[in-house]
């Protein structure tokens, strides 16, 4: 899809002819087909009808819709369109893969375009959906009209929704053709029928006739006969047909080969052109699919040299076992090496003269036919029947000597898929040859039908009708293509063929009857019923039309069996189960059989239709009825789409309430968020307590929770708030004086500098019964900044008394002693701060004196002894009471100095009121906390979850506090995917696991989440504030006091992630208080798709009656520890796909897909409860270690036996299976985590582990206990190994090594070693492009890849070694917290080559890792997956 709107033309250079205007007035007045020969400007005329129709009021909201019938066409008439409009086109085709469930870019689409160029199936796809109606199309242009009829789908269009609405509510129509009339025989019947179907008249030219003759000649028309080709040719043997002859059937068969399609086509070829041509089509066609057999069969082949040369019998491998190689093959392969030289393949870039004897007299009429009209500007179109004349032709005919030089051949062939197996390979140019053509790069085009209609070729010198003629549209409209004036149409025939000369001449003669059946009519002419030649009328009678009430969506007969066909294409599948598709059995009553893979009961899945008159019908009305079935039971949505099918741009979750779009909110969201902190009219003050004992009061303007906290072991809490009263003529003073006591509290005791705003709180002396000491405050006051009055200081009062000094600014020290023995010129002793100095006064000197402050010492007075009281600038503090103390939650020690006492002032200032000063950025903290969440609990409508969980899960890893929400977010996104899964499971039962992954998906994505959590204000509640008080926070907003009174909002800024990292924080918090139950009623509040508050048990009830459990399931229910009462499940959990493809039941995709989301939850709660001070990081390693493939699978095998059991229908699969359970059976569980990259069990034992796991949840009613304790007993021998330090595998080892080492340039590129004639893939693993180590060969490109990284590892460290990092690597220094990751994260794909062999790394390249895996110290098997991404690698 694109689209174009740059006007690269003036529109004005476009001036129409006089008979295009003729066309254009009639076409504004009604619905034409116009009916011109190809040449005459028809795209003109619906341009100046474009521009014309999209000027009307009526237009308005509208769009014009331009249909082509082939994809070709569309980029060719949209640039038109765009080039010569001020229009905004729009090209749109199925190949461009465009997403029908995304109805909000559909949406986008049909606002800001104006022109939709676009093919006929792709118009039917959005008005089947409903994504757009025909009442808001104001024009229907039909390229190549004539198509309109039988079951195309332009009279799809027509005929099911065109015709259907009423006229008022129809756009207009207007049809192009060279060639309405597609039956001769029955000229004005086929007119009547395209009339009937398009509305429309069809119309000529009347009143410029000699103008359209003169700018639309019609070609000089010969016929040039040639001889019937020879029994035998002067050609070369033995032929290669005669060379691969010698195989018989059985051997093509066996390659999957189309050998009798093949061979029929190279008879064709012979009969046509000749031996060469014939032979030139077999090689190129074998070739290919001998290519592609070598390909397929390329990782058998390394397997099968691996068991000669490793004599080993167990093939680690779980993709499918293909065929092994029959010697034919290489035989074939010989053979067609044999010939190279005669056949050059290299995009049959041939040198070697093509003589004329290896041509058929066909070929040489037709050379001399080209010779005779060559020129220097000559052009030339010969039209062929079959793909691969077009593709010989074009190579063969520059080889000939007598064409040498004179012509330039490309070719045009459709791009569609060979319905008899036979390759395109033969037919593909990789070149435009149509932009080439026009440029005049080449001059002769050979090509099939595609090139008959649409496409804009410059007119022809010579147009050559190489194969018969089938029908008036192909002989009118490759005619059309000769229209010089001079040109010249040359029809072939075969000589005495007198059936294609008499067809030939019918159609000659029969033109000018046919074009007077239109151009002589009456305007007025009734149209003649429609004669649908596919479909019986009465058949038509019958058929049925839904419409979907809510939305519009169309269902039809033409429709039904393609949505059919969608819906199965989407049901998952491993490589081991066939494909899904509906099967139709019957003739005139049609009996349709819907896969299995569908999660539907057996009566939902057959369906019998009526009785039809013809086949084709019987099988759209049993398809219709299906369709209609599956729409009620929700199957296919109220757009008839299959219900959540992809992964596009949903608008809708679960439960079909709008999900807002995250593109107004910026990545760094600036809200409002709750605080408690203002001053307003009312002021409440809270008694401040430490240790039980009243300290101070806390004034703000809200009344405060009651809250407590931990400090410095001590308990600081406040009570509730009383209203405080002030007289009307002292509140203003009384207000000033509590505010300048609390800055120079916070200032002495928490900031480093003096605060100049406005404090949103006050701390201040109170006496007993809760009042303001105001007399205290204003004592304090008169000397702010201290005195140096000290005449009445005594011993008395040391250790109550704070000093400051002014040559420290800002600093408070506790005074401890006077010291009257000393003074400035005493020498300082030794041992202490000032030994060195003669005297204390030189000392203090040197120490204060800086750039911009000459040190004040006096010579005399005492010294005093004082301890540096460090200031209290964080508000952090722990949540947990019995949390182990840490340096800023402990009291610090304090450290002694000796200070001058002349220098210095002292503050009365009580001890228990700067311990306060010193709790109050925790308390303040912890006050806010407790505001917010008490606040979000009530307007959520949260359950009773504790506050300091809460807290936790709404506080943010910027705050910096000594926790964050993190580790809860981790348990909580388990939560998550479980109780949206468990919900999903039970409200869509008939959706398969494909079809529920993209609705779990949905519903837990970030998107989801960031909508849930602005739906309910979510960022009013979170803590993001740094708990430094550098800058002292609880200040009000700038701005005039009136605005400020009663302010309950700060601003903040985080980043949006955070608000979707909260919500499933919450949902920790709740499952960690209440379990699932609580869990799902927090889901509940916060609007999450989980079904209901309401218990599972409740919800979804087991069985009042246990049904009797098959002897088949003994063992398992004993290794479980756990009983089944439903049969059905466990039938259910242990059948594999390609099983349930034969059985009236489901498979296990849909128990599997509840399962993965019970052990993710029940894996992460055990180690979230193990290690309760790992990070989130440290928790998701260990679980992505317990819960990856390997892990599961050896669980499945070695504890649970489920391999014997399950239930398969692939031999692929059940050998590679009974190959890897000796490995799993033998392995521990430390084995398996530790080293689980070395394994790659078939992927179905992990799944059928997860499905059997997901049965004990159904079975017990989903009973979230029952089934996590079986889990955890199955799972022991895996939980126990697990720990935050589980070392890395390789790769990631090697890629922080690397980064940390500052190199930047470290790859692994997937190569290929030629091993005879196969090339084998490996990996290499490259420093600065440098092989290190490889290219390792493996069955498994992962375990090369993990096993190369292994050994580059201990050679990149290794500083002998020719090879090490040092020795490679010339990045300049960097520092290790700007090093990206390497790049080896994505493998890089090299060219097949022989690389030179290196005795200190290749000698044991080819056959050793396998034999490492599954030997010796590694142990065991190998993977075959290349993983592309980190987090695979992971797992």
């Amino acid at each position: 899809m694109s689209t174009l709107n740059t006007q690269q033309a003036d529109p004005n250079s476009l001036l129409p002819r006089k008979y295009q205007e003729e066309v254009f007035v009639r076409a504004q007045k009604g619905n034409i087909i116009a009916a011109l020969n190809t040449g005459s400007g028809k795209t003109l005329i619906s341009l100046l009808l474009i521009k014309w129709i999209m000027a009307q009021e009526s237009s308005a909201g509208k769009v014009v819709i331009f249909l082509v019938p082939k994809v070709t066409l569309v980029e060719q008439q949209a640039t038109f369109i765009a080039q010569n409009t001020p229009l905004r086109v729009i090209k749109l085709h199925g190949a461009l893969e465009v997403d029908l469930s995304d109805r909000t870019g559909w949406k986008r689409r049909f606002e800001n375009h104006d022109v939709f160029v676009m093919t006929a199936q792709m118009l039917l796809n959005t008005l089947t959906h409903s994504l757009w109606s025909m009442d808001r199309v104001s024009l229907m242009v039909f390229d190549e009209c004539h198509h309109a009829r039988k079951n195309h789908p332009y009279n799809g269009i027509l005929r099911e929704y065109f015709h259907l609405n009423p006229p008022s509510r129809r756009p207009k129509i207007f049809g192009m053709t060279a060639s309405p009339i597609w039956n001769p025989k029955d000229a004005l019947g086929s007119l009547a029928t395209l009339e009937a179907n398009m509305d429309s008249k069809v119309i000529g030219v009347r009143e410029h006739v000699d103008e359209l003759t003169k700018h639309s000649p019609k070609p000089i028309e010969i016929i040039q006969e040639y001889p019937f080709p020879p029994e035998e040719y002067d050609y070369p043997s033995p032929t290669i047909l005669q060379c691969l002859s010698v195989f018989d059937r059985a051997t093509w068969d066996d390659f999957d080969i189309p050998w009798y399609n093949i061979e029929m086509r190279y008879f064709a070829t012979l009969s046509n052109l000749g031996p060469y041509c014939a032979s030139l089509f077999l090689y190129t066609e074998m070739q290919h699919h001998v290519s592609r057999l070598v390909q397929e069969q390329k990782r058998t082949l390394c397997h099968n040299s691996h068991d000669v040369e490793d004599g080993m019998i167990i093939d680690g491998s779980s993709s499918p076992k293909t065929k092994e190689l029959s010697p034919d093959l290489f035989a074939i392969e010989e053979v067609l090496m044999g010939y190279e030289s005669f056949f050059p393949s290299a995009s049959f870039d041939m040198t070697l003269p093509v003589p004329l004897e290896w041509c058929t007299p066909k070929l040489r009429i037709l050379t001399e036919t080209l010779f005779a009209y060559k020129s220097s500007n000559f052009q030339a179109i010969i039209f062929v029947e079959q793909r691969q004349f077009a593709a010989c032709l074009a190579n063969v005919l520059p080889r000939i000597p007598v064409l040498k030089d004179i012509v330039r051949c490309a070719h045009l062939v459709g791009q569609g898929v060979n319905s008899e197996g036979v390759s395109n390979s033969i037919g593909t140019f990789h070149r435009d040859a149509v932009k080439l053509f026009k440029e005049g790069t080449i001059n002769v085009l050979i090509a099939t039908s595609v090139a008959e209609e649409g496409l804009d070729f410059p007119a022809c010198d010579l147009v050559v009708r190489f194969d018969p003629l089938q029908h008036m549209v192909g002989y009118v409209q490759s005619r059309g293509r000769a229209r010089n004036k001079a040109s010249t149409f040359v029809i072939m025939i075969q000589k005495d063929d007198v059936a294609q000369l008499a067809r030939y001449k019918a159609l000659q003669e029969g033109e000018p009857e046919v074009n007077k059946a239109y151009q002589t009519r009456q305007h007025d002419a009734e149209s003649m019923d429609v004669d649908e030649e596919d479909t019986h009328p009465a058949d038509l009678q019958e058929r049925e039309r839904y419409v979907v009430p809510s939305t519009g969506a169309v269902l039809t007969y033409d429709n039904s069996i393609n949505l059919l066909n969608y819906l199965c294409a989407l049901i998952p599948r491993d490589d081991f189960t066939p494909i899904p598709m509906p099967r139709y059995t019957g003739d005139f009553q049609a009996t349709l059989q819907l896969p299995r893979g569908l999660p539907l009961l057996q009566q939902h899945l057959k369906y019998t239709g009526p009785m039809r008159r013809s086949k084709k019908e019987a099988k759209r009305a049993v398809a219709y009825q299906a369709v209609k079935r599956l729409r009620e039971l929700d199957v296919f949505d109220e757009y008839l789409l299959p219900a959540v099918s992809t992964k596009g741009k949903h608008t809708e979750d679960a439960e079909g309430k709008s999900i807002a779009s995250a593109q107004g909110i910026p990545h760094i969201m600036t809200v409002s968020v709750r605080d408690p902190w203002a001053i307003g009219p009312v002021l409440w003050i809270h008694s401040v307590f430490i240790d039980n004992r009243r300290v101070a009061g806390l004034v703000t303007g809200t009344s405060l929770p009651p809250s407590e906290v931990i400090f410095q072991r001590s308990e600081v809490r406040i009570e509730a708030g009383e209203r405080l009263y002030f007289d009307e003529d002292d509140e203003y003073e009384e207000r000033s004086i509590m505010q300048q006591y609390t800055k120079l509290g916070i200032w002495y005791r928490n900031t480093a500098s003096p605060l100049t705003s406005q404090l949103s709180l006050y701390l201040v002396p109170i006496f007993n019964d809760n009042r303001p000491d105001f007399d205290m405050m204003r004592s304090f006051l008169a000397e702010p900044y201290g005195s140096r009055d000290w005449s009445s200081i005594g011993e008395g009062d040391c250790g109550r008394l704070l000093i400051m000094n002014d040559n420290e600014f800002g600093r408070v020290r506790l005074l401890q002693r006077i010291r009257q023995d000393l003074s400035p010129a005493s020498a300082p002793p030794s041992g202490s701060a000032g030994e060195g100095f003669s005297t204390y006064y030189e000392y203090f000197v040197h120490k204060w004196t800086r750039k911009r402050w000459v040190a004040r010492v006096p010579q005399d007075g005492p010294l005093l002894e004082s301890a540096i009281l460090t200031r209290s600038d964080s508000g952090t503090y722990p949540l947990n009471a019995k949390e182990k103390p840490t340096r800023k939650n402990t009291a610090p020690a304090l450290k002694h100095s000796i200070v001058p006492q002349g220098t210095c002032r002292w503050i009365d200032f009580p001890r228990y009121l700067y311990q306060a000063f010193e709790a109050l950025p925790a308390l303040c903290h912890r006050i806010t906390d407790v505001y917010r969440i008490q606040h979000a609990k009530i307007a959520l409508g949260l359950p009773p979850i504790p506050l300091n969980l809460l807290i936790e899960a709404l506080t943010l890893p910027c705050a910096n506090a000594k926790y964050s929400n993190q580790r809860m977010e981790t348990l909580g996104d388990a939560v998550l995917q479980l109780c949206t899964t468990v919900h999903l499971m039970n409200k869509y039962p008939n959706r398969h696991e494909g079809q529920l992954s993209i609705l779990r998906s949905q519903s837990v994505s970030n998107k989801y989440l960031l909508s849930r959590a602005k739906d309910v204000d979510l960022e009013q509640y979170l803590n993001s504030e740094t708990q430094s008080v550098y800058k002292w926070r609880y200040v009000l907003p700038d701005g005039p006091s009136d605005e400020l009174q009663g302010v309950r909002l700060v601003t903040r800024e985080f980043p949006r992630r955070s608000l979707q990292d909260c919500m499933e924080a919450v949902l920790g918090a709740s499952f960690i208080t209440g379990g699932i139950e609580m869990s799902l009623q927090t889901g509940t509040a916060l609007g999450l798709s989980f079904g209901g508050p309401h218990p599972w048990p409740l919800r979804y009830p087991k069985p009042l009656q246990a049904s009797l459990v098959s002897s088949l399931f003994a063992n398992l229910q004993d290794n479980l520890g756990y009983t089944f009462h439903e049969n059905r499940l466990l039938l259910e959990a242990i059948t594999h796909p390609s099983f349930a493809c034969d059985i009236n039941g489901p498979s296990y995709q849909r128990l599997e897909f509840l399962g993965d989301a019970l052990l993710d939850l029940v894996v992460i709660k055990y180690l979230y409860n193990k290690f309760p001070y790992a990070t989130s990081h440290e928790l998701a390693w260990p679980r992505t270690r317990a819960i990856c493939a390997p892990a599961l699978a050896c669980l499945a095998v070695k504890k649970l036996g489920l391999h014997k059991i399950m239930l398969v229908n692939s031999a692929e699969l059940s050998d590679a299976i009974s190959r890897y359970a000796p490995l799993l059976e033998v392995a521990s569980g430390e084995e398996i985590v530790k080293r689980g990259w070395r394994y790659d069990p078939p992927k179905a034992i992990s799944d059928i582990f997860e499905s059997i796991m997901g049965a004990v949840l159904v079975d017990s009613g989903y009973n979230y206990e029952v089934a996590a304790a079986v889990v955890e007993f199955v799972m022991e021998d895996v939980l126990a190994v697990l720990s935050p330090s589980l070392a890395k595998d390789p790769v990631s080892e090697l890629m922080e090594w690397t980064a940390g080492a500052g190199c930047r340039n470290v790859s692994f590129k997937k190569m290929q070693k030629l091993s005879g004639k196969v090339a084998r893939d490996g990996i290499a693993l490259l420093v600065h492009g440098i092989v290190v180590v490889g290219p390792l060969v493996s069955m498994s490109l992962t375990v090369a890849k993990f096993a190369a990284a292994d050994r580059a590892l201990s050679i990149l460290q290794d500083a002998s070694s020719q090879r090490s990092l040092a020795q490679l690597c010339n990045c300049k220094t960097i520092t290790t917290d700007v090093v990206p990751l390497v790049s080896s994260l994505v493998l890089e794909e090299a060219p097949v080559e022989e690389f030179p062999s290196d005795n200190n790394i290749d000698i044991e390249e080819m056959e050793e890792v396998d034999m490492l895996l599954t030997a010796g110290s590694y142990g065991l098997a190998h993977s075959v997956q290349v993983m592309t991404d980190h987090d695979s690698l992971m797992c």
